[in-house]
């Protein structure tokens, strides 16, 4: 009986990273979209790629996870940037990609 119960919690430990894994990597992939829209750039492959994974504490003190995600993007079609972003759960601290475009 204990060994089901601990491959019960094991098993919701284990979703419960994959789905916080999951949560971040598609906000990361919008904010991507939203950036690249923005600049007026095109956004490659549709995706975002975990680069990173990290320990760090969060603004209010507790421990938490900082994913750092890849994109890429190009800006005429032909060539290709690479673009990166930091998340800290849910909350961008870091980003850069594409430049927006000069105001007129």
């Amino acid at each position: 009986m204990p060994t089901a119960i601990a491959l019960m919690l094991l098993g919701a430990l284990g979703y419960a990273w994959w789905n916080s894994a999951r949560a971040a990597a598609e906000r990361a992939g919008q904010l991507g979209r939203d950036a690249c829209r923005r600049a007026g750039v095109q956004w490659l492959d549709q995706s975002v790629h975990a680069a990173g994974m990290r320990l760090c504490r969060h603004d209010d003190g507790r421990l938490g996870l900082e994913r750092t995600f890849r994109f890429e993007y190009s800006i005429d079609g032909e060539d290709r940037y690479f673009g990166r972003m930091t998340l800290r759960g849910d909350r961008l601290v870091m980003f850069s990609g594409p430049p927006l475009p000069p105001a007129t």
